[in-house]
């Protein structure tokens, strides 16, 4: 990978690399991509498709109703509250 498609790929990113950097992470890519290419070699006939590694499946525990925080407790250890509400700090500026 050349160091403007390392940038072009920071900038997606929203990362700024020096182009020392940029050099280098290109250098460590290309070794990543040669290496992901070796699969390329692989022969994968009469192995079927899977859409997972291994056939493990998610387990889930029943959810069981218990006695929770009371809300006013709850809100007491905030710096800032607006009725039920906690109040927390802006963190995405409004579009003009």
């Amino acid at each position: 990978m050349d160091r403007s498609e390392v940038q072009k790929v920071a900038s997606l990113a929203r990362l700024k690399l020096s182009d020392q950097e940029a050099e280098e992470f290109g250098k460590q890519l290309t070794a990543v991509l040669d290496y992901v290419r070796l699969l390329d070699e692989v022969d994968i006939e009469g192995v079927a498709p899977m859409p997972h590694a291994v056939e493990l499946q998610n387990v889930y525990r029943d959810d069981v109703q218990k006695p929770s925080l009371p809300r006013e407790l709850a809100l007491s250890n905030s710096p800032q509250t607006d009725g039920q509400f906690f109040m927390v700090p802006r963190i995405l500026e409004e579009k003009k």
